[in-house]
């Protein structure tokens, strides 16, 4: 009798004890377990044809070994993954999301923004690892203490339509002085469309008439950020 590849595939807990996630994370700590292997404690099984660990080697395979690629996949993305369903998919999802915030933590947002750095140092949490774009406003002080901010919209992979009327009601109710724009590029490119530069115009002058300053308009990706003020834009 031939044997089918389910009936010679050897499942995690015939493994010696010291080489199953849990059991190995329980002896010998959490930085003993590759990436693959702390996937497969939060996914819990495999599939028919792969264990746990097989199955997350694969996912990580697919997402170029890269956690912070992994952490932007969406529940879709994720569910397609024989041995993966929705719950496994959303336990993945947060379980990076948590990751991120401790390292959101860990750097200590600033209270004033002095420069555009500043600025991007408080509002990169909320703009990256997003599939979409989003618009967000900062609102500030005279002496540029942050007062809050708002998401003002969110559209697709492209694009996103921020409306003026919007922004500034937003900043009459934090009483702001000035207010700093900023949305992200999925894409990762940092250059600025021509819409970008049409929009930061318009809400500029809009600003002029109400006395509230538009200092700034950032774009952010992943890993870096474009200022209209620093590259003379606005």
């Amino acid at each position: 009798m031939v044997q089918t590849p389910y009936e010679n595939k050897i499942s995690i807990k015939s493994w010696a004890e010291e080489d199953r996630p849990r059991e190995k994370l329980s002896g010998q700590g959490r930085r003993a377990l590759t990436d693959a292997e702390l996937i497969a404690i939060l996914i819990g099984s495999g599939n028919r044809d792969e264990s746990a660990v097989e199955l997350s080697k694969r996912i990580l395979h697919h997402y170029e070994n890269d956690l912070n690629v992994l952490g932007r996949a969406s529940i879709e993305e994720l569910s397609k993954f024989k041995g993966i369903g929705e719950a496994k998919a959303i336990s993945i999802i947060a379980a990076l999301e948590i990751g991120r915030r401790r390292n959101d933590t860990e750097e200590k947002a600033p209270e004033l923004v002095t420069c555009s750095k500043d600025a991007y140092n408080f509002l990169k949490r909320f703009l990256v690892d997003i599939p979409h774009e989003e618009f967000w406003v900062l609102m500030l002080s005279q002496n540029c203490k942050i007062l809050g901010k708002e998401l003002i919209s969110k559209g697709g992979i492209n694009a996103t339509i921020a409306d003026p009327k919007t922004i500034f009601s937003a900043a009459l109710r934090y009483s702001a002085v000035n207010i700093m724009l900023a949305h992200n590029h999925p894409s990762g490119s940092l250059k600025p469309s021509h819409q970008d530069v049409e929009l930061t115009k318009k809400i500029s002058a809009a600003g002029k008439l109400l006395d509230i300053k538009v200092l700034d308009h950032l774009i952010i990706t992943d890993s870096s950020y474009y200022s209209f003020a620093d590259e003379g834009v606005i």
